[in-house]
């Protein structure tokens, strides 16, 4: 019975041995991102504040304002994850210049 559960275990510990994406998935991943959080902030800076009155005219501006928050959050988590692999910063110095990278780039489509 022993035996049985030593070669279960060895078992499991290969199968969830873990596995580095190829380095193409996280540039396409960026890119992707990148792409949505420009898309909306876009939407939001193409939006008229005098629209507002109308609470029907609200939709696209909250979608556009969710889409930055959880796309540009999932690429600073990719850009800290990208900094911290080449050893350029780790930790929260990462996450804080991967901030402000998407802070900025959102900053410039808004200010057009």
């Amino acid at each position: 019975m022993s035996e049985a559960r030593f070669d279960v275990e060895a078992l499991l510990r290969t199968a969830l041995t873990p596995v580095e994406p190829p380095e193409t998935l996280s540039d396409r991943l960026e890119r992707n991102l990148t792409e949505l959080t420009d898309m909306a902030a876009e939407e939001l800076a193409d939006w008229e504040l005098r629209a507002m009155r109308d609470p029907r005219n609200w939709v696209r501006p909250v979608a556009a304002a969710t889409v930055i928050g959880v796309a540009g959050g999932a690429l600073v988590v990719v850009r800290a994850r990208q900094r911290s692999k080449k050893k350029q910063v780790t930790g929260l110095h990462a996450l804080e210049q991967g901030l402000q990278d998407v802070v900025e780039r959102v900053g410039k489509t808004l200010d057009r």
